[in-house]
């Protein structure tokens, strides 16, 4: 037996692939508690939801706490799922029974449950790229502000935001030490990587080094996909995948072309052979990636290559 549910900010709708009546219970902690009896009735074998901008951690947290299989996927797949069945219609029940057809249909990957300390990390990076991101809007609008008191205000707001990222990066570097603080040297010891990008990866890329080089690479979006038909060979393009690892690693990886010889020169000679520059830099991307994926899986020092 398969779940599906549907998740929003006040309810959770749940149906089940084989069964045509569901339940509805409340996004709450005891909603919870409700699910988990009724989803142990039918013995259930796993659950799939869908990425609802964080209304789904909780009650995901909750079942993976009470041993049940959960998979979190990117709304996309599902609808592309609903197209495949020729689904028009849409509907929290609807979309509930879609999910549990797709748990049963495809088996993908389950989520992997976070520990606390993996949630805190998370949380304290994404609220200092919102922080970097109100700055930066701010700095924008001072330049075009026609008024001398708009400019005030926004230079003071500016100069706040300054204190408070500062703040959060003293916050980000007790909780990424608390986590993992071995990890935490592995990566900042590569230059070109700093604190903010050593816990960007460790909050959203938490398989670094459990995983092969290939699984590393499509995770954060950076492999390369064929788009080959008959005689037609098509230029190769990267999709999917998490955009946070990328763009994290996208700054970092012009420090580290910048200060590291071996990615200089591999930089220049994609650049020689006619790529343009984002071309080049995403490749130079995948292979720093794998090269640290390999260099925690193996508990190692970072090494410079011969260019």
């Amino acid at each position: 037996m398969f779940a599906g549910i549907d998740v929003s900010k006040d309810d959770l709708e749940v149906r089940l692939n084989s069964q045509v009546e569901g339940m509805n219970c409340p996004n709450t902690a005891a909603g919870f508690a409700r699910l988990i009896r009724w989803l142990k009735i039918y013995h259930v074998s796993r659950v799939v939801l869908e990425a609802t901008g964080g209304y789904e951690r909780q009650v995901m947290k909750a079942l993976q706490a009470a041993d049940l299989d959960v998979v979190r996927i990117n709304p996309n797949r599902a609808r592309s799922f609903a197209r495949a069945l020729g689904l028009q219609a849409k509907t929290d029940p609807i979309d509930a029974k879609l999910l549990a057809q797709f748990a049963a249909t495809i088996n993908p990957l389950k989520s992997q449950p976070t520990s606390p300390e993996q949630d805190d990390l998370r949380a304290l990076v994404h609220q200092r790229e919102n922080f970097v991101q109100q700055r930066s809007d701010d700095e924008r609008r001072v330049k075009t502000a026609s008024s001398d008191a708009v400019k005030a205000l926004l230079k003071s707001h500016i100069d706040y935001l300054a204190k408070v990222i500062a703040s959060v990066d003293i916050q980000i570097r007790q909780s990424a030490e608390n986590l993992n603080q071995k990890r935490v040297s592995q990566l900042c010891s590569v230059k070109g990587i700093g604190l903010i990008t050593a816990a960007s990866l460790m909050a959203y890329l938490p398989e670094l080094g459990s995983v092969g080089r290939r699984e590393i690479a499509a995770l954060s979006g950076l492999a390369p996909y064929n788009n080959d038909s008959g005689k037609h060979k098509g230029k190769r393009y990267i999709c999917g995948g998490r955009f946070s690892v990328r763009r994290s690693l996208y700054m970092a990886c012009w420090s580290v072309i910048r200060f590291q010889p071996e990615f200089n020169a591999r930089y220049k000679a994609l650049r020689d052979k006619g790529k343009c520059a984002k071309v080049a830099l995403i490749a130079c991307m995948r292979v720093l990636l794998i090269r640290l994926n390999a260099m925690i899986r193996d508990g190692s020092e970072w090494s410079d290559h011969v260019a």
